[in-house]
């Protein structure tokens, strides 16, 4: 009985197959309506494609006249008194510590003294503090201190104006809450 229990799933395993197989051959003896349906469908004509539409050609201007100038860049006027006038930042002077670093990334967490000879205490984003007075300079656009108060400190920003030139800009620092 034994031997007899392990033909059987050995002969139900090739049953099987075999049916497999047959389903396989049926499967593919009715291709003769496909390959009807395919022709049919190549010979049918196909909607019409539309015509390309028309480029419109215009006409080039070039702005050699000297009395019309290039709207797009600056006149040479404007670049000269922008580039020669207005103020300009010192090359010749040392950078100070705090220039190295965005001015939105300095805190002010104190001062020290009163008066004319108040000093203002600067938290870079390292976390070291630095004393700052009137006149020294702090922030990556040039920005020299001009005031300093109790709740805030005053800067003189020089940033470019676009034009090869600079031009002066406020901007204060208050004193954070922390």
């Amino acid at each position: 009985m034994s031997k007899l229990a392990a033909i059987k799933p050995a002969v139900m395993a090739k049953a099987a197959l075999v049916f497999c197989a047959l389903l396989t051959l049926a499967g593919c003896s009715g291709q003769g309506d496909l390959h009807q349906w395919v022709a049919q469908e190549k010979q049918k004509k196909g909607a019409p494609i539309p015509p390309l539409p028309v480029i419109k050609t215009f006409e080039t201007f070039q702005y050699n006249d000297q009395d019309k100038r290039d709207p797009f860049s600056p006149s040479t006027a404007e670049l000269q008194s922008d580039a020669g006038n207005g103020p300009r930042p010192d090359q010749n002077r040392a950078k100070e510590p705090l220039e190295m670093f965005a001015l939105d990334s300095l805190k002010m967490v104190g001062t020290v003294g009163s008066g004319q000879s108040m000093e203002v205490l600067v938290k870079d984003p390292g976390g070291v503090i630095h004393r700052v007075h009137r006149n020294e300079y702090m922030g990556q656009n040039y920005g020299r201190v001009t005031a300093i108060s109790e709740d805030h400190i005053d800067l003189e920003e020089l940033v470019s104006n676009g034009n090869g030139g600079w031009m002066e800009r406020p901007a204060s620092i208050a004193l954070s809450e922390k």
